[in-house]
């Protein structure tokens, strides 16, 4: 009896196992695995110093093979930044260029999302509770985004030229699923670092089979207060319109 109980249970292991891994294929015979994986590191002044959380530091790949390129190609997929408790939730976005993001207000109060320092400009003007505005985010770099009433609302949506790209956890650690084996330029984003020195960080780099690690990425972080902006208007915000009604 008990092993029939055994057999039994181990073909419904079986079963379940061939059903997850066709509903979840993770690539062909030979390849179990297409995610890149890597490990990212913050740096301050005293490059012998390392910052003990290094999240939201961007790594994408963008595909130089033809053939990789076209099988990016895939059914356009929502992204969504909304307004929740004055707050952008997610505070940082990242999409392909050409993405579709939509903005609802999730507060019972009155939003002004714009953007209009780099990236992509917009303004979305005064929407109420309830409703939601879309921007296409159809230029490469960053967008930073704030509400024109609740200077503390920041954000901001990265666009990049690849639907190959991960962010860092707090250890460093970064993972991009399901790339095809092939050759890329390796590219990182960090809001607290130059450009200068995120623009040396860019190489090619070959993916295969073998070998599915990124190289070593080190980050020199000159830290910023986001909070120093602007309104739309160019002009400091009105404290005496941060009322607890608004």
């Amino acid at each position: 009896m008990k092993n029939n109980y055994k057999h039994h249970w181990a073909l419904s292991v079986a079963i379940f196992s061939l059903i997850a891994a066709a509903a979840h294929p993770r690539g062909p015979v030979g390849e179990p695995s297409r995610d890149v994986r890597g490990r990212v590191t913050l740096t301050v002044e005293n490059p012998r110093m390392t910052v003990r959380d290094a999240s939201r530091v961007v790594v994408w790949l963008a595909p130089l093979d033809t053939d990789t390129r076209l099988r990016t190609i895939s059914e356009p997929h929502r992204y969504l930044m909304a307004q929740h408790n004055k707050s952008f939730q997610p505070g940082m976005l990242v999409v392909p260029v050409g993405a579709a993001v939509d903005f609802p207000n999730l507060d019972p109060w009155f939003h002004n999302v714009f953007s209009l320092y780099q990236g992509k400009r917009f303004d979305l003007g005064l929407y109420e509770a309830g409703s939601r505005k879309q921007v296409i985010f159809d230029r490469p770099g960053a967008s930073y985004i704030f509400c024109n009433i609740h200077p503390q609302m920041h954000a901001v949506v990265l666009a990049v030229d690849s639907n190959y790209f991960g962010i860092s956890d707090k250890a460093g650690r970064v993972s991009i699923p399901d790339v095809p084996s092939g050759a890329y330029k390796m590219h990182v984003w960090y809001e607290d670092a130059a450009p200068k020195t995120l623009e040396a960080l860019d190489r090619g780099i070959i993916i295969d089979s073998g070998d599915r690690t990124l190289p070593v990425i080190s980050v020199a972080a000159v830290p910023r207060d986001p909070l120093k902006h602007k309104n739309k208007y160019g002009e400091d915000y009105d404290p005496t319109e941060q009322t607890s009604k608004y």
